[in-house]
């Protein structure tokens, strides 16, 4: 824990489904006030996702970040627009995974429903249909890791996470880890919540991320994002 209350963040780290948007995944237009503040004043805004590189880069040119991005859950990163994609995670050995779970799951009359799979080059996802637990239970003796979102199941690489690559991504754009603000709400932020000089979980998370965090906020969702950026950015709001 970091309870440093002269902590001034150099830059910010963030999720999106949960914490930039409400339950529904619906973006919270305070939220994306507050990130074009951060950069209309120099600060630097990396968007860290479970989703699809594709989808980061939109959402990045509708906000007006500059498209640095932590895709498929620390999977695959990107500094700037015309960086170069790197891929960190084993996406064969998801295939696997996902291979035995869906024959598994068929056999019980249940549909495994992908998310974007032919953009994705890391980890597969798909739709929240299961109990997470019991998927991690079925596949616990490969070397991958289920991660549950709330909005969708991931396998990745057992050895990749948001946080792995943040520091990948900090060392390329040479700002220290502790000099970020990360902000999460699930248990897939936890290592990048851990790693930032403060990590931020907002509230109507998952318990796990809160359980972590430096601060969690008093409002919900994006507006829990937005009281939690104005906290450690005062002097811009």
């Amino acid at each position: 824990m970091n309870n440093n209350p002269q902590f001034f963040p150099r830059a910010l780290i963030c999720d999106i489904d949960g914490t930039i948007t409400d339950k529904s995944r619906r973006i919270n237009l305070d939220s994306v006030n507050v990130i074009r503040t951060l950069i209309d004043n120099d600060i630097p805004v990396v968007l860290a996702s479970g989703n699809t590189v594709c989808s980061l880069t939109f959402l990045c040119k509708m906000i007006g970040t500059d498209g640095t991005i932590i895709s498929e859950n620390g999977g695959v990163y990107r500094i700037n627009y015309t960086g170069e994609q790197k891929i960190c995670g084993d996406i064969d050995s998801c295939r696997i995974a996902f291979e035995r779970l869906d024959d598994y799951y068929s056999k019980k009359g249940v549909k495994l429903e992908l998310y974007s799979p032919e953009y994705r080059f890391a980890d597969i996802a798909f739709a929240h249909n299961v109990d997470p637990k019991e998927v991690a239970e079925l596949v616990k003796d490969l070397p991958v890791r289920i991660l549950d979102s709330g909005f969708a199941i991931h396998i990745q690489s057992e050895s990749v996470n948001k946080g792995t690559t943040f520091l990948k991504v900090a060392e390329e754009m040479h700002i220290s880890p502790k000099d970020f603000l990360a902000v999460g709400d699930s248990s897939n932020d936890i290592e990048m919540i851990k790693n930032a000089g403060i990590g931020v979980a907002v509230l109507g998370g998952q318990v796990e991320a809160a359980e972590v965090a430096d601060y969690v906020s008093t409002k919900k969702y994006g507006d829990g994002f937005s009281e939690s950026v104005r906290k450690y950015f005062p002097s811009l709001f």
